[in-house]
């Protein structure tokens, strides 16, 4: 795990993954990577462990939904981290805040704010499908 940490700040990344002897960094911010990794290669999320600089509900159900083993994140939600400690993922951060801010720091994360208090993955994940299609829609010309 060490090594995918090292990897997440010296390279700046958003989140890195590691799975058997590979490793892959993702730079975009939200949720969008482990969106479309989940989504295109589930294979490479089952039992990997993930270093993610922000983890949201969102995010933690896409990773609970990939199956993956372990994460380190510099910050994570409360109730992300209850999802988490749920389903058995083992989890080691840095901070944990009530909840994440979004991008114009006006409020909370929208994705999280839809997740709301469910703790159910299988009724969590189409919000996330949802919320992903809006925003892709929203961006349309």
């Amino acid at each position: 795990m060490k090594n995918i940490i090292d990897l997440l700040h010296e390279g700046n990344h958003s989140c890195v993954i590691s799975n058997n002897d590979e490793i892959r960094t993702f730079d975009r911010k939200g949720v969008i990577d482990i969106y479309e990794l989940y989504y295109s290669d589930p294979a490479f999320l089952k039992g990997a462990v993930i270093a993610d600089k922000i983890v949201g509900k969102g995010a933690a159900t896409l990773m609970i939904a990939g199956k993956i083993s372990g994460l380190y994140t510099d910050i994570i939600s409360e109730n992300a981290l209850k999802l988490l400690k749920k389903y058995g993922i083992e989890t080691e951060c840095n901070t944990v805040v009530p909840y994440i801010i979004n991008r114009t720091k006006t409020g909370g994360c929208p994705l999280e704010t839809l997740c709301g208090d469910c703790e159910d993955v299988d009724l969590l994940l189409p919000v996330v499908d949802r919320f992903i299609e809006s925003v892709r829609n929203n961006m349309k010309p």
